[in-house]
């Protein structure tokens, strides 16, 4: 277990998380800021690059386990992604459609950014979101994050704008430019 939430644990994926992680990359309604679900090829390649992550970075997107009945509901976690040129440290989240709007996406994105600024003492984190996904948005908010700027991914033979929000950690001094670089 990497985090403890009052109703969840954040932990690494593994291999037999795969059936329970298709149940959402598989579902079109949990995917359209993605504008398709993956195929079984795409689920495995995302799985294979979070454990990747973990054993590179020490951290990827973690699988959200409900405490109450041990299913994984979703995922969260701090990812590197590219923004104006810089590797920031993103959280993202991602959840099962029967669990939407029940505050489990706020939850683990607050104590993934927390995790973030007091153990890796990130200076900022951002969370980079589809311009429609505005639950995603909401979410963000709620984090303590603004809106520092926006930028185009091309993705699936699309261009998909994205915001970008960020959130400053209290207990750093302030940087004169948003962008905080890959450390490794």
């Amino acid at each position: 277990m990497i985090l403890s939430t009052e109703r969840l644990y954040l932990r690494e994926m593994e291999p037999s998380n795969f059936e329970a992680l298709c149940a959402m990359l598989q579902d079109k309604e949990v995917m359209y800021a993605y504008e398709h679900a993956f195929s079984d090829e795409e689920a495995w390649d995302w799985l294979n690059r979070q454990i990747s992550r973990y054993q590179s970075d020490g951290f990827g997107l973690w699988g959200m386990i409900q405490k109450t009945t041990g299913q994984l509901i979703g995922q969260c976690g701090l990812t590197w992604q590219d923004f104006n040129g810089k590797q920031v440290l993103e959280v993202g989240y991602l959840l099962r459609k029967d669990c939407w709007r029940r505050g489990y996406a706020t939850e683990a994105a607050i104590a993934c950014k927390e995790y973030a600024f007091d153990v890796l003492h990130a200076g900022e984190v951002y969370s980079i979101i589809r311009d429609t996904n505005t639950a995603s948005q909401n979410v963000a908010r709620r984090n303590s994050m603004k809106i520092v700027g926006q930028l185009v991914k091309h993705y699936y033979h699309m261009d998909m704008p994205h915001l970008v929000f960020c959130a400053v950690n209290p207990h750093c001094s302030p940087q004169s430019s948003h962008g905080s670089t890959d450390p490794r």
